[in-house]
């Protein structure tokens, strides 16, 4: 390789670790992003002068950052991570109550909190989208999934954004390409006796009360999973699945008293197909099928349900899917191996809402081996990925034209 080819892939390589520094340097809580969309747009601002970098504010304290560039594909990254402020050092999230520490860059990797979700992807879709000079990029708050929220970022971005011919959703995920994604939702089982001391067990119902008995509730909740798991195939790139995520009961600052509620809280992956009154009706129904013969047999049960969006899907020969099949062939040297059961869901599926044909590609990343808060990302293949952006914005490997929606398209897309 030419001695200045090698230098032009140092210089972006360094673009990125400079890029992922200015995002570990300001925290962004999901739905409190202002301050890291104005730090990162007061730095792309003084690298990238010809480009107006944008905060557009929503909500009290969120904001995404946008920039365009002409015509062309949006290409999308959200600025908020998983975990933020509030759970990162709480031992009841993490284990963990130490600080997280800041990013480190060893022997070609970069190691931090929050690179996988989603620093990385981030800065690799602002480094390409300034090299290509092409297209629109929005870094979204409010891109992970939290309780109350549906993804206000990318709403209020596109209720006033222009009409967009397609979408490239920069976000870590199977080494390949998504044009499908599942849907998603919040389930809650709400199991009620009634209080007592816990000096007189028998004054609860049931006896000891409902905490004493969550195992027996889990137990029921993993059986419907089961059958959740083994009633939903498939479909086409996506698949099912259910986590249970949280638990509680009580006031922790009083525990001599029993508590009359069991709350546990899931979350739930959606196929293509899914109703909200499907998943309350049949967990309910397992539930009182199978606490019936246990103590908590004469306790309440219900379920309710926050449906967060339903499963979307872009046609495979869709313009944009084949764009970037030939653009990852082109950057990898290879074809993209096959997707199928992925469970993981973006505001990929928004965009496929408001009428947008997308494709979702993005790096791995692996949790450190010392602290599991952290994720490690090879920058040589962060680099790949921020050619690939490139590519697709640049419209080097980006049919101009929509191709017409077979019938299979069609009901894919439904």
């Amino acid at each position: 390789m030419a001695a200045g080819v090698r230098r032009l892939g140092t210089l972006l390589s360094d673009t990125l670790v400079e890029l992922l520094g200015v995002l570990d340097r300001t925290p962004a809580p999901r739905g409190r992003e202002r301050l890291a969309a104005a730090a990162l747009a007061q730095w792309c601002g003084a690298r990238w002068p010809a480009i107006t970098w944008t905060v557009q504010p929503y909500g009290a304290e969120g904001a995404n950052l946008v920039a365009h560039a002409g015509p062309g594909p949006l290409l999308y990254s959200h600025l908020d991570t998983s975990l933020d402020g509030d759970g990162i050092s709480d031992p009841l999230v993490t284990g963990r109550d130490d600080p997280v520490g800041p990013l480190r860059i060893v022997d070609g990797t970069a190691e931090g909190f929050g690179l996988g979700v989603a620093r990385a992807p981030a800065a690799a879709a602002v480094a390409a989208f300034a090299a290509a000079g092409r297209g629109t990029l929005l870094l979204a708050g409010s891109g992970t999934h939290r309780r109350g929220g549906r993804g206000e970022g990318v709403r209020a971005f596109l209720a006033d954004a222009p009409e967009l011919p397609s979408a490239i959703v920069a976000k870590g995920g199977p080494r390949g390409l998504l044009w499908e994604e599942p849907g998603a939702a919040y389930l809650q089982v709400r199991v009620t006796g009634t209080s007592g001391a816990a000096l007189a067990p028998d004054s609860a119902t049931p006896s000891g009360g409902v905490l004493r008995h969550a195992g027996v509730v889990l137990d029921a909740i993993e059986r419907w999973r089961e059958r959740y798991l083994a009633s939903r195939a498939p479909v086409g790139q996506v698949g099912a699945q259910v986590g249970v995520g949280a638990l509680r009961a009580g006031w922790p600052d009083k525990p001599d008293l029993l508590p009359a509620e069991l709350l546990v809280d899931l979350y739930v992956v959606t196929v293509p197909g899914e109703r909200p009154s499907r998943l309350a009706t049949e967990l309910t129904a397992c539930l009182h099928a199978l606490l019936a013969a246990t103590p908590l047999a004469g306790c309440g049960c219900e379920v309710e349900v926050e449906w967060l969006h339903g499963a979307q899907a872009t046609g495979a020969r869709a313009p944009v899917v084949r764009a970037a099949q030939d653009a990852w062939e082109h950057v990898f040297g290879e074809p993209p191996a096959p997707v199928t059961g992925w469970t993981g869901s973006t505001d990929g599926v928004v965009l496929r809402e408001h009428g947008i044909d997308t494709v979702r590609v993005g790096p791995q990343s692996v949790r450190s081996s010392s602290d599991p808060r952290r994720d490690v990302v090879d920058l040589a293949e962060l680099e790949r990925y921020r050619e690939l952006y490139t590519a697709l914005l640049a419209g080097d490997h980006h049919p101009h034209q929509r191709a017409p929606r077979t019938r299979h398209d069609h009901e894919h897309h439904h």
